[in-house]
Parts: C-alpha cells; sequence; structure tokens
C-alpha cells in the first residue's frame, strides 16, 4: 500500500477515533465503522484487527484520563466488546473487493446488529443484572433496543464518513487508490 495511502487512513481513523471525546449519545461511535473500514482496506490482516482495537484502547484511556476514571474502559465485558469490533472487521474483509454504497451500507448493518447481539448477550451472560433464564435474556434484549438505534445512526453515520472521505480522496488524487490484486 503507497505511504499516502497509508497516511490518509491513519489521518482518517485518527479523526473518527478522536471524536468520541466530545459529547454524544451513549452507543453513537465511530468504532465500529473504523473496524469496517480496517478490515477493507488494510491488506494485512494483523493491521486490521489492531487497528479499531488501538483506536478503541486509546479513546478509552483518553476519556478515562479526562474523566479521572482510571477503569480506562477496562471493566467485566470489555473482552466482549472488543471481540465484537473483531468480528465487525470480518464484515470488513467482504467489503474489499465490493466497496460500493449498498455492499457499505449491507455491511454497516449487520456489524451494528452483530454488535447489538453480541455485547447484548455479554451483559446477559456476565452481568448480574438479568436472570439467566430464556426470560432474563429475552429482558435483557428488550432493555437494550433503545441503545440499538444510537448504534446503527453511529455506525451508518461513521460509516458513510468514512469510505465517503477515502472515496473523494481516491477519486481526487487517484495515486491514493489501491493497486489491483494481482492475478
Amino acid at each position: 500500500m503507497p505511504r499516502s495511502r497509508t497516511l490518509l487512513l491513519v489521518v482518517i481513523i485518527v479523526a473518527a477515533a478522536a471524536s468520541r471525546l466530545i459529547p454524544h449519545p451513549p452507543n453513537f461511535s465511530p468504532i465500529g465503522a473504523i473496524a469496517l473500514l480496517s478490515g477493507a482496506c488494510f491488506g494485512m490482516r494483523g493491521v486490521a484487527f489492531l487497528v479499531p482495537l488501538a483506536a478503541m484502547f486509546l479513546s478509552d484511556l483518553a476519556l478515562g484520563l479526562l474523566r479521572n476514571d482510571l477503569s480506562l474502559g477496562l471493566h467485566r465485558l470489555a473482552p466482549v466488546v472488543y471481540g465484537s469490533f473483531a468480528l465487525i472487521v470480518c464484515f470488513g474483509f467482504w467489503l474489499r473487493a465490493r466497496r460500493r454504497p449498498l455492499p457499505i451500507a449491507a455491511a454497516t448493518l449487520a456489524s451494528s446488529v452483530s454488535f447489538f447481539v453480541v455485547t447484548n448477550f455479554g451483559v446477559w451472560a456476565f452481568g448480574t443484572y438479568y436472570p439467566k433464564t430464556w426470560e432474563g435474556l429475552a429482558a435483557c434484549y428488550v432493555a437494550a433496543i433503545p441503545f440499538f438505534r444510537n448504534t446503527l445512526l453511529g455506525d451508518a453515520v461513521y460509516a458513510a464518513l468514512l469510505f465517503g472521505t477515502l472515496a473523494l480522496a481516491e477519486k481526487l488524487s487517484p495515486t491514493l487508490r489501491e493497486a489491483p490484486a494481482p492475478r
């Protein structure tokens, strides 16, 4: 990948991750879109996974320092949340050869739904708020529905901004385009 393209991706991702530091509704976050973009654009799989997880960790660190909260976002469900974002990187892998509006929208929706399903299952399985019954699991998912709206909106807005910025930059500067894969 050309250095200029890598630099552009880093700038886009750092700007999006920094947006977590400004006030926003609960679950309205850029990390899902960063995970999609990373999977879709970074050729090295390890980097594709590392980038969104590092963005999450570093922005959690900054938020913790700003709020004087030394837990730094590391809580009982952190592995579930980070695992959800790692799964979203895999949706980005699917996007690699399909970076057009409809597939991006489909992957964004799938990302939001998977985050909702996985993290709320984690709340039920590892938390103490709900009984470990089918009714408790259902109650957990029902209680989380209001947060799903913000997750979906955040993922959609940030995916449009991230993928749109990249597409615009590639259009304005063809040297930023990814080279076609050898056959």
